[in-house]
C-alpha cells in the first residue's frame, strides 16, 4: 500500500474522518480563553510596569513576563485538544486546578475582581467536567489504568 492510499494520522483528512466531540472543542475554547486572558493581563502589567509609575517596577515587569509565559500552558493545551492529542488533557486539567484557588481568592476580594472570580471558577469547573468526561477520554485516546497494553 502506498502512502497515497493510507492517510497520515496527523493530516487534515484524518482529522475530518473523526469528528471532534463538542465537549473537547468546548474545553479547548475555555483553555484558550484563559490563556488569552493571561496574555492580556501579563501585557497590561508589563506595559504599566515599563511606562507607568508602579511601586516596584521590577516586580511589575517580572509579573507581566511571568503571566505571559504561564499563558503558554493553557494555549498549548487548547491547541492539543483541538488536534485530539492525548497529552493535552494533562496541561488542561492542571490549568483548571490552578485556576480554582485563584478564582476563590478573586471572589473573596472586595472589588471588581469578585465577578471575574466567579466567572473564572465556573469556567474552571466546567472545563474540568468536560476534560474528565468519558467521551473526552475516548476521543483523546486515553486508556485507563491497567489498559496500557490493550
Amino acid at each position: 500500500m502506498s502512502s497515497e492510499q493510507t492517510p497520515d494520522p496527523a493530516s487534515p483528512a484524518a482529522e475530518e474522518a473523526e469528528p471532534r466531540p463538542a465537549r473537547v472543542t468546548a474545553a479547548a475554547a475555555i483553555a484558550a480563553l484563559e490563556g488569552l486572558a493571561l496574555v492580556v493581563g501579563g501585557a497590561w502589567m508589563l506595559v504599566e510596569g515599563l511606562t507607568g509609575h508602579p511601586d516596584d517596577r521590577t516586580a511589575a515587569v517580572t509579573g507581566g513576563i511571568t503571566l505571559i509565559v504561564l499563558a503558554l500552558l493553557p494555549l498549548l493545551a487548547a491547541r492539543g485538544l483541538l488536534r485530539l492529542r492525548g497529552w493535552s488533557r494533562g496541561p488542561a486539567v492542571i490549568t483548571q486546578i490552578v485556576a480554582l484557588p485563584v478564582a476563590y481568592n478573586m471572589a473573596g476580594a472586595d472589588s471588581l475582581a469578585v465577578p471575574a472570580g466567579v466567572v473564572l471558577g465556573v469556567a474552571a469547573l466546567t472545563a474540568l467536567y468536560l476534560l474528565i468526561n468519558p467521551e473526552t477520554t475516548l476521543a483523546l485516546g486515553i486508556r485507563g489504568p491497567g489498559n496500557a497494553g490493550k
